[in-house]
């Protein structure tokens, strides 16, 4: 019987799978450098320990009925070492190595036949792509933009600059109508549902706005949720992964996989009959997942921000408590610029009025 639940991470992501939880009766235990972590200052108990600290990995790992994660950039093959040892882990720590390295999980949807951006492994080999301009990014550790470099022509003398001897590869720069993700759960039954088809919005490759339902045809959200289904056929484990795609041309194809809870998610704990949080604790306890039926019409979600350094400053909270139908969510994160501190989801009737509402919302903020 599944009691203890163990998270690799204690960020916000981690932070918000806490409460649901908790609720659910489970016991939660991370690893994090810091107690104060965002997961540590809602309950959970904390293994001090970077997310790539073995020693601390398999002591959560031992005092956990199941282990499972909020960031993938963690050591895959000693959760595997563990798993074959007779411990639950979820998902599949084979599947995170397929997921943690870029090339291996489009080489892997490319063999199955799952459309994916063209992509090429050697930069001198690229002409096979066409004409810029290109997406170079790291094959691993690449997050919020981190690890990805947009450029004309591969001879770029900023490539070598950025990521010295990282390993890449590289991408087409798509020109494409839309990015739309959808996040999916299944059990440890094999049973899955999946949330509506969301569209995000990025700046400077950083999610900004999320928005549900997203706003294109109806056969576009067929597709994108029959593509999120094959997707999950191949990917063992239980949990919620989020699948964000590109539509171009009116087809849908994959850019990327995250074996875990996620950004796009994260307007389904206002939005959702059942969070994706509580969905991710639900897949991995064994327990039947929950309804994902949208509970408004529409609703956005926005990223917020940090704009300097420093502590940060409440002015405005008591502005975004006075909007309708709008929850501000804080991380406990000390504010540094472009850092994800928090996020605003706001439900309406119509997509204009959510996306005023949550805007007007964020930017009572700031000066974070």
């Amino acid at each position: 019987m599944i009691e203890r639940i163990g998270i690799i991470g204690g960020g916000q992501l981690g932070r918000m799978i806490v409460p649901p939880a908790k609720e659910l009766g489970f016991q939660v235990k991370v690893v994090e450098n810091s107690k104060d972590c965002p997961a540590g200052q809602v309950g959970a108990e904390v293994i001090e320990g970077g997310i790539k600290d073995e020693a601390a990995i398999e002591c959560l790992v031992n005092e956990s009925d199941v282990t499972t994660w909020e960031i993938e950039h963690i050591p895959a093959d000693l959760l595997v070492e563990l798993q074959e040892a007779g411990h639950d882990i979820q998902a599949d720590p084979a599947t995170l190595m397929i997921i943690q390295d870029k090339l291996t999980q489009s080489c892997y949807l490319q063999s199955l036949g799952i459309p994916v951006a063209p992509f090429s492994e050697d930069l001198e080999a690229s002409a096979s792509l066409g004409e810029g301009p290109y997406v170079v990014k790291s094959r691993k550790g690449g997050f919020d933009g981190r690890g990805n470099l947009v450029v004309d022509r591969l001879d770029d003398p900023r490539i070598a600059e950025k990521f010295q001897d990282a390993e890449m590869y590289v991408q087409q720069k798509l020109e494409f109508e839309k990015e739309l993700a959808v996040v999916a759960a299944r059990d440890v039954r094999g049973n899955v549902v999946t949330y509506t088809v969301v569209e995000t919005v990025h700046e400077d490759n950083i999610c900004h706005t999320v928005i549900s339902p997203a706003e294109v045809d109806s056969s576009v959200h067929k597709k994108a949720e029959d593509l999120a289904r094959e997707v999950l056929k191949h990917l063992n484990g239980a949990g919620v992964f989020a699948i964000e795609m590109f539509l171009v041309n009116g087809e849908v194809i994959v850019n990327e996989i995250a074996p875990r809870v996620h950004n796009s998610g994260h307007l389904t704990i206002e939005a959702n009959k059942t969070s994706q949080f509580e969905q991710h604790v639900r897949a991995v306890t064994g327990l039947p997942l929950g309804s994902t039926e949208q509970v408004a019409p529409v609703a956005v979600m926005v990223n917020v921000l940090g704009t300097r350094e420093g502590l940060l400053d409440r002015t405005g909270i008591d502005k975004i408590a006075a909007e309708k139908d709008t929850k501000l969510h804080l991380y406990g994160k000390t504010p540094r610029i472009a850092r994800k501190i928090g996020h605003v989801t706001t439900l309406a009737a119509t997509f204009d009025e959510a996306l005023e509402t949550a805007t007007r919302s964020r930017e009572h903020l700031v000066n974070l």
